[in-house]
């Protein structure tokens, strides 16, 4: 699959280099149009985790799984438990 959610950040980062380009920025209405879109893209992948959560399957494939092909859906506690391994 092309279409993964390392490529949406992709190009949700080359919308903010666009639009500080100070010789030629991007379009603000283009800019609008591609965070409105992405939007709806992340509110899907939102829908798609917490389906997974409940259904404990794999998806589709736009959120990248581990090697045990478990989604890798780090809960709060994860986190917090990261953070204070790294002080």
């Amino acid at each position: 699959m092309k279409n993964k959610i390392e490529d949406l950040r992709d190009h949700l980062f080359a919308t903010l280099e666009a639009l500080r380009d100070e010789d030629d920025p991007m379009d603000l209405e283009r800019a609008k149009t591609i965070s409105e879109v992405s939007q709806t893209i992340i509110n899907s992948a939102k829908v798609e985790v917490e389906a997974m959560k409940i259904t404990g399957g794999t998806g589709t494939g736009f959120i990248r799984l581990n090697d045990n092909d478990k989604p890798e859906l780090p809960g709060p506690r994860a986190l917090g438990d990261r953070r204070r391994a790294s002080r």
